[in-house]
């Protein structure tokens, strides 16, 4: 399209007083005439089309600087310049192929051969696989075992009921007295003769009557962990089981004498017929 000049704002009207024979001068207030060049290129706001396919584009050249910054660190001792290029960009495959012929024996790792001949020596001699493991016993009966598990309840309103021991720690119970619907019961244990303690909350499991039949008992669990490391021989693990309600505390520590379990050795025999599976192969 062609431009269109501004109105003037005060037009002076044009002199048609002219010398005869004198070229008239061209109207300053006419709009010029549009271009026929340029009125005749199609011109339009939407972007200009460009292909969606694109190739890739190279990597940018190193520039000057950065080169020679990096021939000075080369220079320097120690320096050493790595480059990376790619199998397919050498002419090289990608993959390898092993064909395997009929005939040709597998490789088997030294680690199998060795479980194998165990195998093969334990079938020849008849004999189980025997392992021995560490684990926590306890060095009191199961409170709740005991004859007198009702009257050290009634005395002592807190009374360990059970306890046992697994691979991760120690998981047991604790039987309470309910004398009100707010309390605490948790357990402090110690593995180095109470020379540094730790303590776990318990968390309520169920109620159930009292053999008397007219009160109630709060059952609550407990866990201890212990940690793998911690289990050798001369391993000790005490705790006592502690109750808070109405402001007061009770304490079970099985009468003065902490509730102790001591690491010992626990034969563990496997059958024949379980070291000859290939379960361990997996």
């Amino acid at each position: 399209m062609g431009a269109v000049a501004a109105p003037n704002a005060n037009p002076s009207p044009a002199s048609h007083d002219t010398e005869p024979g004198a070229a008239a001068a061209p109207d300053s207030s006419r709009p010029p005439q549009p271009n026929n060049h340029a009125s005749s290129t199609f011109s339009s706001c939407d972007p200009a089309l460009q292909p969606i396919m694109r190739r890739r584009a190279r990597s940018l050249p190193t520039s000057p600087e950065r080169r020679k910054r990096a021939a000075v660190q080369c220079q320097e001792p120690g320096c050493r310049m790595s480059r990376v290029r790619f199998a397919d960009a050498l002419g090289l495959e990608l993959t390898q192929v092993k064909v395997f012929q009929t005939g040709e024996d597998p490789s088997i790792p030294l680690h199998v051969l060795s479980r194998l001949s165990i195998n093969s020596d334990l079938w020849y001699s008849s004999l189980n696989l025997e392992f021995t493991m560490q684990c926590l016993v306890p060095d009191f009966q199961q409170p709740a075992d005991c004859v007198d598990f009702s009257s050290r309840l009634q005395e002592q309103q807190v009374c360990l009921e059970r306890v046992s021991s697994s691979d991760l720690g120690l998981s047991g119970t604790i039987q309470v007295r309910n004398v009100a619907f707010e309390k605490q019961v948790s357990v402090r244990y110690t593995f180095n003769q109470w020379e540094s303690i730790h303590e776990v909350c318990a968390r309520w499991k169920c109620s159930i009557p009292e053999k008397n039949g007219q009160d109630q008992v709060d059952v609550f669990t407990f866990f201890l962990p212990v940690p793998p490391f911690l289990l050798h021989l001369s391993t000790l693990v005490q705790f006592a089981a502690r109750y808070q309600v109405n402001g007061q505390e009770y304490w079970d520590n099985n009468r003065g004498k902490n509730y102790t379990l001591r690491c010992r050795t626990h034969p563990l025999k496997l059958p024949r017929e379980c070291e000859e599976s290939w379960i361990h192969f997996i």
